[in-house]
């Protein structure tokens, strides 16, 4: 009775000191940086899809440049090829490729509506039209979604970092979390621009 009794008692005094050191609040935000993480790939996976139907779409037009088309059609196949779970999140390597290969994207992209002010016939074309401001849509949610997952990681981290709850974190294996860099962020953060007005590169009417 006296043994149930004691390790009763243990229990308790255990469960009572991981609360103090912040144990249930790593389960909450650890769970917060994966909720928003989610909403970052979601964002960029819509992204892609209309990607795709724009390539669909430019390819209608025959004169069209292949090298810019192809670019685009390499960079979504690399950056859609990444496989991203929450386990990415506390591995470095995995988190930096991903973002350089949406970076890499979005400056295909940006490249590829650039180009389009060449011809005319396509600017017109309501599918290529409707798809342009889907994109620029989606490129705002991108960007909520990444600051909101950039705020999360950044209440993780203090939480991972900050004595006596990093104690408790090295002991349940709760590491800080990897975000977004400077020089990344500023990279995939300029989201393509899908309004323009004549391009300095289009050629001159005759």
């Amino acid at each position: 009775m006296r043994n149930w009794l004691f390790k009763a008692i243990a229990a308790l005094t255990l469960l009572l000191s991981l609360t103090g050191c912040g144990y249930n609040d790593f389960q909450r935000l650890d769970e917060g940086t994966k909720s928003a993480w989610s909403e970052v790939v979601n964002q960029y996976q819509r992204r892609a899809d209309l990607i795709d139907n724009l390539v669909n779409t430019v390819k209608g037009e025959a004169k069209f440049e292949q090298d810019t088309l192809n670019q685009v059609i390499q960079a979504r196949a690399k950056a859609t090829s990444i496989q991203v779970t929450p386990e990415t999140l506390n591995n470095p390597e995995a988190f930096k490729q991903f973002q350089a290969a949406q970076g890499e994207l979005s400056g295909a992209l940006s490249r590829l509506l650039v180009s389009v002010e060449r011809y005319p016939d396509l600017k017109a074309n309501k599918a290529f039209s409707d798809l342009r401001v889907a994109l620029e849509g989606t490129e705002n949610r991108i960007a909520v979604a990444r600051d909101r997952y950039i705020k999360a990681v950044q209440e993780y981290n203090v939480l991972a970092r900050s004595f006596p709850t990093n104690l408790t974190g090295m002991i349940f294996g709760y590491k800080p979390k990897e975000n977004f860099t400077v020089a990344n962020e500023a990279q995939i953060s300029n989201a393509p621009k899908v309004d323009f007005g004549t391009s300095p590169s289009a050629p001159a009417s005759r």
